[in-house]
């Protein structure tokens, strides 16, 4: 019988972070953000910040909330939430979608581009 490693069971899913902890694709664009920060770009970022409740409870269940990657302060004061994707699904759309029509403030997906298409990251608005 194989056994499972026991990391696999404390992170959740094999490959997935623990909350709080950043993925490999997150810690990349945290780097970035560093650097817009140290080139006065941004003001201040978060990671996990923030957590907006997108439901309400009923019924003795939890409501829906949803917690982006970064949340991110421009110069002018103006608050950013980034998403950082891997790749795009739809449920991970429709949330941002959801929040973006509730709250006022500026949604991003952020998405790596591969090397081969020439790097850096693709911003997507909500």
């Amino acid at each position: 019988m194989t056994r499972t490693p026991w990391k696999q069971f404390a992170r959740g899913r094999a490959g997935r972070a623990l909350p709080g902890q950043m993925n490999k694709l997150e810690a990349a664009y945290a780097e970035l953000l560093e650097l817009r920060r140290r080139a006065d770009e941004i003001e201040w970022y978060i990671y996990e910040g923030i957590t907006l409740r997108l439901t309400h409870s009923a019924h003795g269940r939890p409501g829906q909330t949803y917690t982006p990657d970064f949340a991110v302060m421009l110069p002018d004061g103006q608050i950013e939430l980034h998403e950082v994707k891997g790749f795009q699904d739809m449920k991970n759309i429709n949330k941002i979608k959801v929040a973006a029509d509730k709250y006022p403030f500026r949604f991003i997906m952020v998405q790596r581009r591969r090397k081969r298409d020439g790097g850096g990251w693709t911003i997507e608005e909500f």
